[in-house]
């Protein structure tokens, strides 16, 4: 239920009135026409749409009354309904209710005995067209659902307890609040984005069609920078190069000429990627150090580490995923870690075993074990055991025997904090971003943090760096890659310059892969359950990324 007098006081009714009256047409302003004079008391009192019991769900107050008031006020509307013969509206010593069924509820104006009821009525069918202009059913709950939308729509009706010269058209002229310097703005947006787009084309092109050249004349290639073609990249380790060539525009279709007698000098599969093979074959005679496609250890780069090669016929992995949201300026989100320990048994003679597990954790885990597991000795023993000691497990299919889950907003429990601090220039933008793991024990690899920035504006001018990077000017966005974060290299920083803003550069996406996982649970021995002999076993431990994010 929803009152106008508690959506709006009056002197913000007025306000927000005052500048949507700007827009009307000369002669239809708030008070009407200029030759208009109104009496001072009011005439209409509120516009309510309420169920068939008398129950508001929207009431617009166009006078100081108190919610009791006007509950009273429409509590009473039904009982007087049923006394006498009625039409479309009733009286009582103070009011009076001008009503319209629509369906299942009525549109209700109260007013003052003084009014015109002609002009009333005329009000009346104004209020019940509006309705349906908001809501697609006369329902409680899809009135309710725009209530918000129907009061701003009341107050474009009457001013102050008095009808404004408005019509529907107008009423949902006046409510939308059209900008016409929006449209202006956003158009001149669109062309230069269009614009900014074909000069990225046309420059594309002509790197294209002079590295063509230079292969044709047998001359060493140059290496083009800004717009993605084989761009020098210089780090603090040495000389690397980052292969970040663009793929031409694709070719409108044409009719196909016939084909000449004599060899073929047509393009060939593969022949784009020799020319990138000789390339970096000439790069590597003359002494350079050339770094693997960054494309193929990116934000794509596989996050599952590969299997171990010794597989024992009793084989454990202990997974972990983590989810995290962060904050810009600080402030965790939410973290959610979730892990799993799965058994696979491929011999028959080590199926009827038990697992010990060492569980080293103190961030407040919950665990859960597999309904045929005995939760009892796990409780008391942390070992993971079969209800039924005489039964196996399952051959050759993995079982999750144990899960946990850890969520969080303790800011001290995430495991590798990211910084970025955007400042505005005068040329763009001056971005520093830096790192730090928190949890020690862990060691990150194949870690990956991708930056967005703007389009259209060129490469990143690189400051101070850690690691290495590359710039993927086909999906607009910047990646800081670091093969390995632990103890020894918990901290590191990249600073680089840009045209943009400081909300261009996020959300921030983090990437990694681990062989230690956050939480401590580790399975330390399988034993037989008959003599309780130790049983040899393999084991892979993972620690991966499902989400991390900084908004």
């Amino acid at each position: 239920m929803v009152y106008g007098l508690d959506l709006l006081d009056g002197s913000a009714a007025r306000a927000r009135r005052t500048r949507r009256c700007e827009s009307r047409p000369a002669g239809q302003q708030h008070y009407g026409s200029s030759s208009t004079r109104r009496p001072t008391s009011p005439v209409l009192l509120a516009a309510a749409v309420c169920t068939k019991a008398g129950k508001a769900i929207v009431s617009r107050q166009f006078v100081e009354m108190t919610r009791t008031r006007i509950e009273g006020l429409l509590a009473a509307f039904p009982k007087l309904m049923n006394t006498g013969k009625q039409h479309t509206f009733v009286e009582t010593d103070s009011v009076r209710y001008v009503y319209q069924p629509l369906e299942k509820l009525y549109m209700v104006l109260i007013t003052t005995k003084n009014s015109n009821i002609l002009e009333d009525l005329e009000t009346l069918r104004l209020f019940s067209r509006v309705i349906p202009e908001y809501c697609r059913v006369l329902e409680e709950s899809e009135i309710s659902e725009h209530c918000f939308d129907l009061i701003f729509a009341f107050d474009e009706i009457v001013a102050l307890g008095y009808r404004e010269n408005v019509n529907l058209a107008q009423i949902r002229t006046f409510t939308e609040m059209d900008s016409h310097e929006e449209k202006v703005f956003r158009a001149v947006r669109e062309t230069q984005e269009r614009e900014a787009k074909a000069e990225m084309r046309r420059k594309a092109k002509e790197l294209q069609q002079a590295r063509r050249d230079a292969e044709r004349s047998g001359k060493k290639v140059p290496a083009f920078g800004g717009f993605g073609s084989s761009g020098m990249t210089s780090v603090s380790s040495g000389s690397i190069i980052t292969d970040t060539i663009m793929e031409p525009e694709k070719p409108k279709m044409a009719p196909v000429p016939a084909r000449p007698s004599g060899p073929s000098k047509a393009l060939k599969l593969g022949a784009r990627g020799k020319e990138v093979d000789n390339f970096v074959d000439k790069l590597k005679s003359e002494g350079e150090t050339i770094m693997p496609s960054a494309g193929k250890r990116g934000s794509d780069a596989s996050k599952i580490l590969p299997p171990p090669v010794n597989v024992e016929g009793v084989h454990l992995r202990v997974e972990e995923k983590i989810s995290l949201t962060c904050g810009r300026d600080g402030g965790l989100q939410n973290m959610e870690i979730l892990g799993m320990v799965t058994l696979r048994v491929s011999d028959e003679k080590s199926g009827r075993i038990r697992l010990v597990i060492i569980n080293n954790d103190n961030k407040g885990l919950q665990l859960q074990t597999h309904p045929n597991v005995d939760k009892k000795l796990f409780t008391a023993e942390s070992v993971i055991g079969l209800k039924n000691p005489e039964k196996s497990f399952p051959l050759n299919n993995d079982v999750g025997v144990l899960k946990w889950r850890l969520q969080t907003t303790d800011e001290s429990l995430i495991p590798l904090t990211i910084n970025c601090w955007p400042s505005e220039s005068g040329n763009g933008c001056d971005v520093n971003i830096e790192y730090e793991l928190q949890e020690e024990n862990l060691e990150l690899n194949d870690v990956v943090i991708t930056i967005p920035v703007p389009s259209g504006v060129g490469a990143p001018v690189i400051g101070d760096l850690d690691g290495e990077y590359k710039h993927d000017s086909r999906r607009n966005i910047l990646e800081w890659c670091l093969p390995v974060i632990d103890s020894n290299n918990k901290s590191g920083s990249l600073e680089f310059s840009i045209a943009g803003q400081p909300n261009d550069f996020f959300p921030i996406n983090v990437s990694f892969v681990s062989k230690r996982n956050y939480c401590d649970i580790q399975v330390a021995k399988v034993t037989h359950v008959d003599g309780d002999n130790s049983a040899r076993f393999s084991s892979e431990t993972s620690f991966v990324v499902d989400k991390y994010e900084i908004l």
